[in-house]
């Protein structure tokens, strides 16, 4: 299992298949198998893909701190520099979408494009943190689904909930049924800033988001909690193709693979030029069609 040292920590990585360069960065708590159990098969014979697991996730190295997206951004590039991959397409999900926006945001020009699914953006994090966010209800109904029980004072407490999820067993690929590996992601939640992390806004400002021209394709179930991000950075994004994925929530990597295949396929093979879609309008798209088609 390939590492290297990136700004003093050892960083690990697959690096697969023939083609253009591409990087695939995963979400928090999460690691770079969500990008290799299916999605990763289906595009290697296209592209040259490099998967790194973030810091202190998967078998990259633990620290104490360093987890805001600026912090993690500065890990990619970093890692791009030592593995020499001057220009690439960056792909990320959730928190690695944050990250890879914030790279967009500070190295344009090792950017050729992006392909965003499902970004909460620490800037918007206020949305989130307020205990009516409809996502709360929805992940302690999961929870109870599965017999699990939330106290009423911990229902939109962040880290009881993550470490109670963690109870749960594993949901997607072949180890479906089995109980996850708990320890390395309490550690991380106890025993790091990553939860304070998150919420570091640094220099990806609202407004900040405006001024990142890379081409961008941005990716959301329509289901997912996450859609107030969707909307601000549909109409904020000045070079965006925007689209709702029928019937997804919040994990399409694991949920809806052949449609995220095929919209990645169909974004990174078309011109650069782009149509923005109306101010305030929402595109809904079936895969293999970007709004600007």
């Amino acid at each position: 299992m390939p590492k290297v040292k990136v700004n003093g920590i050892d960083i690990h990585y697959i690096a697969v298949g023939q083609g253009s360069d591409m990087v695939m960065v995963h979400g928090f708590l999460g690691n770079l198998a969500v990008w290799h159990l299916q999605i990763v098969p289906q595009l290697r014979n296209s592209y040259s893909i490099t998967t790194p697991d973030l810091r202190g996730h998967g078998y990259s190295q633990v620290t104490p701190s360093g987890y805001t997206a600026a912090d993690m951004a500065n890990d990619l590039k970093g890692l791009l520099d030592t593995l020499g991959l001057r220009k690439v397409a960056l792909v990320g999900h959730s928190y690695g979408a944050d990250v890879c926006l914030y790279f967009a945001l500070l190295y344009p020009e090792r950017v050729s494009k992006l392909v965003a699914i499902e970004p909460g953006l620490a800037a918007l994090v206020h949305n989130r943190k307020d205990k009516n966010w409809e996502g709360w209800s929805y992940w302690v109904e999961k929870l109870r689904e599965i017999g699990l029980e939330v106290p009423e004072e911990k229902k939109s407490d962040l880290s009881y909930l993550l470490q109670l999820s963690l109870e749960t067993p594993k949901v997607f690929g072949p180890a479906r049924g089995l109980p996850r590996n708990r320890e390395p992601l309490i550690n991380l939640i106890q025993n790091t800033t990553l939860i304070q992390d998150y919420e570091f806004i640094g220099e990806l400002t609202l407004e900040a988001v405006r001024t990142i021209q890379t081409p961008i394709l941005l990716v959301y179930g329509d289901k997912s909690h996450f859609l107030n991000s969707y909307h601000y950075l549909r109409d904020a994004l000045p070079n965006c193709d925007p689209v709702l994925l029928p019937g997804g929530e919040h994990f399409g990597p694991l949920e809806q693979p052949e449609e995220l295949v095929e919209l990645i396929r169909g974004f990174l093979s078309t011109p650069s030029a782009h149509v923005p879609a109306p101010a305030g309008s929402s595109t809904t798209v079936t895969p293999g069609a970007t709004s600007g088609d």
